[in-house]
């Protein structure tokens, strides 16, 4: 493993592309330091100290790395760009014009990826505007979990002038980060969005292993990092699963030649879905949280403080076993609806008809898409609970040792062992391609 690890450094173009990530990462986690202008240090302290909690704010200062809790100039993340994809992703199924640009190669994927940049700025001047409005006036409380509201704003003199100046500062910062990871893409090596995603996550683990030990909870850390330890390897275990659908091509004859004949596989990934499901559900859980804000009331005996007080207690606190029941649930729906996107079973029976292929035992055309779509259903149901159980065990955990500051730990190795391996594998690919022994076995 250590000649293996060696041989990394060996090769200058793979040395180059390593050290070109580490110089981006490095960037990135430079700007997480650097705070927005003007707003309260105070204000920011609190802030914090909130999104040490789980819930909402936990969720939004997961993938951004820290940068939320700070209010930096990365406090958006990468998450506008991760929904931009998951909405040009949903419209190809819809739109036909988008569908057609999928199916035309690099041309049709540059333009693609476009789109997707103009939807990331949209929605990040959305989301810029909305966190300064509420935050900068004091009105972030919703977003913390159930306890004292926090009502100082982040902008003490007011949203003008210095929040006109936060919002597009907020929106720059996140097209800087989306600059970064398509560098880290063309002159680095593995998918540069899930780098940063995996260096926002990966920052967070140490603080959310110290909140654990430091009010003295030995056991409860131990067991931590036991469960920790487990939820690597069950997900390296279902990352690396497949059903693998036999193919076999028909032998053509073109000119003198005998062609094709051989056989193959369409492999169908346990977990084809990753770490989508859980992003979905989130977002979705984030509702409930902007409708109490909206819909609390001044007056603690009235109708609305009421639902508000319901929903930050059962809806939107993680302690709570109705909320990890439902994002269970919303987990599990999500990872059908995302399938049944990503993998279109009368798509792959027409290209497979068109090549000349066929599953043995199976007629092509409408006999072939029935098998595919119950395959892939069949599939997708062990995958969903598999992710369901790795977000929401954590929680279980630490509601067990009355522990409220480690947010999203399932979500957090499931995100960075997957990407973990998917580098692995282009190392590896590239260490084979030059005669290596590569670290895939």
């Amino acid at each position: 493993m250590l000649s293996n690890l060696l041989n990394v450094f060996k090769i200058s173009d793979l040395r180059n592309k390593l050290l070109f990530v580490v110089l981006m990462v490095a960037v990135y986690r430079l700007g997480v330091a650097i705070r927005v202008p003007g707003v309260d240090a105070i204000a920011i302290e609190q802030l914090r100290a909130s999104a040490d909690q789980q819930g909402a704010l936990g969720f939004l200062n997961l993938f951004s790395g820290g940068a939320f809790e700070s209010f930096s100039i990365f406090a958006l993340g990468i998450m506008p760009y991760i929904t931009a994809s998951i909405i040009m992703q949903v419209l190809g199924v819809v739109i036909p014009k988008l569908e057609e640009l999928q199916q035309e190669g690099a041309v049709g994927q540059r333009k693609i990826t476009q789109y997707t940049r103009y939807v990331t700025i949209g929605l990040a001047t959305l989301q810029a505007t909305g966190l300064v409005f509420i935050f900068g006036t004091g009105q972030g409380q919703a977003f913390f979990t159930s306890g004292p509201p926090t009502n100082v704003p982040l902008l003490s003199g007011g949203i003008w002038p210095r929040g006109y100046l936060i919002i597009p500062t907020l929106v720059a910062g996140t097209a800087v980060l989306m600059w970064l990871g398509e560098l880290i893409s063309q002159r680095g090596i593995g998918n540069g969005m899930s780098m940063i995603i995996f260096a926002s996550v990966v920052a967070s683990l140490p603080g959310g292993f110290w909140g654990i030990f430091q009010p003295n909870k030995e056991f409860w850390f131990v067991a931590m990092i036991l469960l920790t330890v487990g939820i690597v390897v069950a997900v390296v275990f279902f990352e690396l699963g497949q059903r693998r659908i036999p193919v076999q091509f028909a032998k053509r004859v073109v000119g003198r030649r005998m062609m094709g004949g051989q056989n193959t596989y369409i492999p169908l990934k346990v977990n084809q879905s990753g770490v989508i499901p859980i992003i979905f559900a989130s977002s979705i859980l984030l509702l409930p949280v902007i409708f109490a804000n909206v819909l609390g009331g001044s007056d603690p005996d009235s109708w609305r403080s009421s639902v508000q007080s319901w929903i930050t207690e059962y809806i939107v606190n993680p302690s709570n076993l109705v909320y990890i029941t439902i994002f269970a649930l919303l987990i599990v729906a999500f990872a059908y609806f995302y399938n049944s996107i990503a993998f279109d079973p009368i798509r792959q029976a027409d290209q497979l008809r068109k090549q000349g292929g066929f599953i043995p035992g199976v007629r092509p055309g409408p006999q072939t898409e029935k098998y595919l779509g119950k395959a892939v259903n069949r599939i997708t149901l062990p995958g969903a609970v598999f992710i369901a159980i790795i977000a929401i065990l954590p929680y279980l955990l630490l509601l067990a040792a009355g522990i409220n500051t480690f947010g999203f730990a399932g979500t957090s190795v499931l995100i960075s062992v997957g990407v973990a391996l998917e580098l692995m594998r282009q190392i590896d690919s590239q260490l084979t391609l030059r005669n290596y022994e590569g670290f895939l076995k």
